[in-house]
């Protein structure tokens, strides 16, 4: 994806809350030195026509900003996994899965 919004602070994560108020959020939290981070992030890239005009794309490096991970856990209530899909609409989410379980065309259902 071209257009990947880099969060590194907890404000980040707040400043995306707010969007998602106006346009879906999609964080995706990767983990560089895990292959089946990379796997997915492969996927996300190649499916990235379903995703990119219906969304904002947000992207987490966890082993840089695990404190940001953690927070963001934390705020939006869900549990920690690496690789990870949280999709966000109206300050809720609606959408989270991990793993294998990244797909651009099942999260595209979400948006």
């Amino acid at each position: 994806m071209k257009n990947w919004n880099s969060i590194t602070t907890e404000q980040d994560v707040f400043a995306i809350l707010e969007k998602s108020m106006d346009t879906t959020q999609i964080i995706f939290k990767d983990s560089v030195t895990c292959g089946i981070s990379a796997y997915a992030k492969e996927r996300l890239i190649n499916g990235s026509d379903l995703l990119t005009a219906k969304a904002d794309f947000n992207y987490l490096d966890l082993l840089s900003y695990r404190s940001v991970s953690n927070f963001i856990a934390e705020e939006l209530n869900v549990i920690h996994q690496s690789p990870q899909i949280i999709v966000l609409k109206n300050k809720e989410v609606v959408y989270k899965t991990s793993h294998h379980s990244i797909q651009a065309d099942e999260i595209a259902k979400h948006l």
